[in-house]
């Protein structure tokens, strides 16, 4: 059994058991979550497919970390232009969730 969840403004495909890294969700570590905006879900001969979310069905997690991710550099520029140059860094925080069931 599978599925398909919307979180952070990104899709996800999860299944009990699994680890995901999503954008942060507030929480701390340990704490249980739900994942109510559920766009499919598939067993093991059916398939439900919302619209656009699935009603009845949400998908519990833990949250296993809070951190920060790798800082990525964004380096912008107008080329035949003296001292046109900008520079600066960014690092997105993330949330890491274990699936614990889909219901």
């Amino acid at each position: 059994m599978y599925a398909i969840v919307e979180t952070g403004g990104k899709q996800y495909k999860v299944a009990p058991g699994d680890t995901i890294k999503v954008e942060k969700i507030e929480g701390e570590r340990g704490q249980a979550v739900e994942l109510d905006k559920v766009l499919v879900v598939a067993g093991d001969k059916q398939v439900n497919v919302g619209t656009p979310y699935v009603e009845n069905v949400k998908v519990k997690a833990v949250i296993e970390e809070q951190g920060k991710d790798n800082k990525i550099i964004v380096f912008k520029y107008k080329n035949k232009r003296k001292q046109s140059r900008r520079k600066y860094g960014h690092r997105q925080l993330f949330t890491t969730l274990r699936i614990e069931s889909i219901e």
